[in-house]
């Protein structure tokens, strides 16, 4: 493994670029409207990036352009009889800009001053690019223009995400204030949009974030597999339940990673190698290579991602005499082969493959010296995660069909500590084995001439088993364990229309119908023959509606109003020796918000959202009587959250951005029997034997959802401008994570967050070769992401999981 990326590097390294077939005729079949409507539709067809450097052009009418045609051909029929031109920027991208008009010949023209080139981007697939685009909303399936988009959308750029050396979803996490995570390692952790977060562990609870790459789901009940984002065009975050167009699993929203396409036009080979020193650390490094492979002249093409990371470890484990112990080794891939049918039929065969490697748990203990944690066990876990993934797609008369279908593999391991104190060392193994087909398709017809659509239907199996053991190093004995299954069949249809003028309402649907199943692993006989009701399938069918309606009664001013529902289906949950049922979960969202500005296109842009969430049947896992994590619907709650953020370019070499959200989030209601005992107990430690305990009481105590800041702001700016004959960019940000609790119940009401996240990002270089230096937590701050470090360990000061200390990074990039 350790030598089949250089080789594979070194034979990248070692091609001859191909010449880019400009002239390369297309298939098009664009209509006639405004540009901002025509043009997204003309870029996607065509596989280019097209800027527009005028904002005034987007209302201008264009011609329709339909039959085959080179790229340069077909811009230009679009683009006759208006007040603009196109200006070719590279081999894959183009430029619309205002026609200048014709000079005067009595007067001397004078010189305009020199200004700082733009931004370089690269070639999106579905979006249009360049620094004064308008941005393009794909995660709403219908390409609507986030101008005309009534919600909280972010789009991150890939190029952005991977400045300064890529970290996975902690690349995500320091941009957005409104996202949180659990922290119990790579491959290991949970993912939270907007107050809506149920547990610290990944028991068999559905996550309430969807993850896809492209239009793929990633997982189902399996924690976030922190793929790494190399050569990722954008990254989409949709805020707020999204259940109508992407059903189950997207109670808080969804985070869509969009990777780039293959390129039929041209051959690239690109090279990232890092070398990393942590303080009180051992020192990392980073490789990576990608290369764009055009097969033949008939549009066909391979795209290959290759990586190996090594975070250095920087806890030290006294006990055991060993000094650094947590490394993380990721090592993994992508590859992409796209296939040009002919008349407009595309298909994409991926794979994906990635592993990571814990050599020990990342948290300290809470009475210890910073960065020490005293165990006998080695806590070490094992990600490995595997996607297959078959895309089918077709662009005709103003309509785009995909069909979308994927097998997933997800397996991890994880050792914890369950030594009782003052006993010998005890283990405690769990295995999580996932395998899930998943498949798409859809037919939708663009946003454009104020009217767009969507309808698809989608099948999803899945199944999760998960066993556990427990022990000394030489002799384990199986635990209860429990298999999940579901099955669901689901129709969506969404309708996007401009009802009058500057008022835009849409309104959808979605219908699923899910088979459920399950079964106890490890479960002796007459146990499992007590419970047999319990593990029988059951089916469950939910309706899901959405509703909203955005308004331009000002020039850059936006104001919406947004409903929406998400869902859980419901499962099984080890208790004790048995397995016991708990039942489907659903949020409700109304949402305001209101927009000054306009991103990347006006000198400053500002927004404003509420929302109020009511969450039924809530489904968490908690610490249970015999001390062992479980699942259950512990009552319903409430949710407030208020969002905002405000970005201020001054110049065009320099910007600023902050961003805040404020979350209010409380269960409303405790109907779990087992909890209220847990309290009850609670209080008898505290001396209130025989005491009835009212249910506000139980309430302050029980009630705060977990892992989700109170309150956490963002602030970041960003500097980019020719130097000589090469480009300078500098980026710094601060994140600071407001306060938070570990998790439902009294065991797990330990506090966390309240610290501060900085780094400080810088380039040197062109487009062929570049030269990096990043420093990350500038303070060396210590902080507590999570207080869990072991659920099994009673009697303890508790845990707490400090950031990484203060790291360099210097790295160098190259591209032929």
């Amino acid at each position: 493994m350790t030598r089949a990326l250089p080789l594979l590097i070194a034979a990248a390294l070692t091609s001859v670029p191909a010449q880019a077939r400009a002239a390369e005729e297309r298939a098009f079949d664009v209509p006639s409207g405004s540009l901002s409507g025509s043009l997204p539709i003309l870029s996607r067809q065509a596989g280019v990036s097209i800027s527009v450097a005028d904002a005034g052009l987007w209302q201008s009418r264009v011609k329709p352009v339909r039959g085959r045609m080179s790229v340069e051909k077909a811009i230009k029929r679009m683009l006759a009889g208006s007040d603009a031109r196109i200006v070719r920027v590279s081999a894959t991208s183009w430029r619309i800009e205002r026609r200048p008009p014709p000079p005067k010949v009595a007067r001397r023209a004078t010189s305009p001053p020199h200004a700082a080139p733009p931004p370089r981007t690269r070639a999106p697939d579905n979006l249009v690019a360049g620094p004064d685009d308008e941005i393009i909303v794909t995660a709403s399936k219908t390409d609507i223009p986030y101008a005309n988009y009534a919600g909280v959308a972010t789009v991150l750029d890939g190029d952005d995400l991977a400045f300064g050396g890529e970290r996975g979803m902690d690349s995500i996490l320091s941009r957005m204030a409104t996202v949180s995570s659990t922290h119990l390692g790579s491959g290991r952790n949970k993912l939270f949009i907007r107050g809506i977060a149920d547990s610290s562990f990944t028991g068999p609870t559905q996550a309430t974030v969807g993850q896809y790459l492209g239009d793929i789901r990633l997982s189902y009940n399996a924690p976030d597999p922190d793929l790494r984002l190399y050569d990722i065009q954008n990254v989409e975050i949709l805020e707020g339940p999204q259940g109508t167009l992407y059903g189950a699993g997207s109670l808080g929203g969804i985070i869509r990673v969009v990777p780039t396409p293959p390129d039929p036009d041209r051959q690239t080979v690109q090279a990232i190698a890092g070398v990393s020193l942590t303080q009180h650390g051992d020192p990392g490094g980073d490789l990576g290579a990608i290369a764009n492979v055009p097969l033949g002249d008939n549009g066909h093409a391979l795209r290959l991602v290759g990586y190996m990371l090594s975070d250095g470890g920087y806890i030290d484990n006294p006990l055991r005499g060993q000094n650094d112990v947590n490394r993380v080794n990721v090592y993994g891939g992508r590859g992409t082969l796209r296939l040009d049918l002919g008349d407009d039929w595309t298909v994409d065969l991926g794979g994906v493959y990635q592993s990571i490697t814990s050599e020990d748990a990342q948290y300290a203990d809470r009475d210890a010296p910073p960065l020490i944690r005293n165990s006998m066990v080695e806590q070490n876990a094992r990600a490995r995660y595997g996607l297959g993934t078959l895309v089918v797609m077709k662009d005709w008369d103003g309509l785009h069909f995909r069909s979308s279908n994927a097998y997933v593999n997800h397996r991890l391991f994880e050792r914890f500590d369950a030594t009782a104190p003052d006993n010998p060392p005890r283990i405690l193994d769990q295995n999580n084995d996932t395998r899930m087909f998943v498949s798409e398709t859809r037919l939708s017809r663009p946003f454009h001439n104020d009217f767009g659509w969507v309808v698809g239907a989608s099948f999803l199996d899945n199944r999760t088993r998960q066993n556990r053991e427990i022990g000394d190093a030489f002799t384990l004995t199986p635990l209860t364990g429990v298999t999940n299954s579901i099955t669901e069949f689901t129709g969506y249809v969404e309708t996007t229309v401009e009802i009058v003028p500057r008022v835009i309402a849409s309104g959808g649907l979605r219908l699923s119908h899910a088979r459920l199943g399950g079964s106890g692993e490890d479960v002796a006989f007459d146990i499992a023959y007590a419970g047999r009701e319990v593990t029988a399938h059951r089916t469950e069918t939910d309706l899901l509606p959405s509703a909203s309606l955005l308004a331009s009664p000002l020039t850059n001013v936006t104001l919406y109003i947004r409903y929406q529902e998400g869902f859980r289906p419901g499962g099984l949950a080890v208790d004790s020796q048995f397995v016991r049922r708990f039942r489907n979960d659903q949020v409700q969202t109304w949402e305001a918000g209101v927009r000054f500005g306009e991103k990347g296109r006006t000198p400053f842009d500002a927004s404003l959202a509420v929302s109020r969430s009511r969450w039924r049947d809530i489904q968490a896992d908690f610490i249970d009587a015999n001390g062992f994590p479980t699942t259950a619907n512990i009552g319903d709650g409430r949710i407030t959250s208020i969002t905002g953020a405000f970005a201020v370019r001054p110049t065009s070499a320099l910007s600023f951005e902050i961003g805040a959200v404020y979350n209010h989030s409380r269960v409303s209601e405790l109907f779990d029997a087992e909890l209220r005992a847990i309290a009850m107990r609670a209080a008898a430690m505290d001396g209130q034997v025989g005491v009835t305990i009212p249910q506000a009481t139980l309430l302050a105590r029980l009630g705060q959802i977990p892992n989700v800041a109170r309150y956490a702001v963002r602030g970041s700016f960003n500097y980019a401008a020719p130097m000589g004959d090469e480009d300078f960019r500098l980026n710094g940000w601060a994140n600071y994570v407001g306060p938070s609790r570990l998790g439902i119940g009294p065991i797990l009401g330990e506090g966390q967050g309240k610290y501060l996240d900085t780094g400080l990002a810088a380039r040197i270089g062109d487009d062929r070769r570049g030269l990096s230096l990043t420093l990350t937590n500038l303070f060396d701050a210590r902080g507590n992401r999570f207080a869990l470090g072991t659920p099994f360990v009673e009697g303890s000061a508790g845990f707490l999981t400090p950031l990484r200390p203060r790291t360099l990074r210097l790295a160098i990039d190259i591209a032929y």
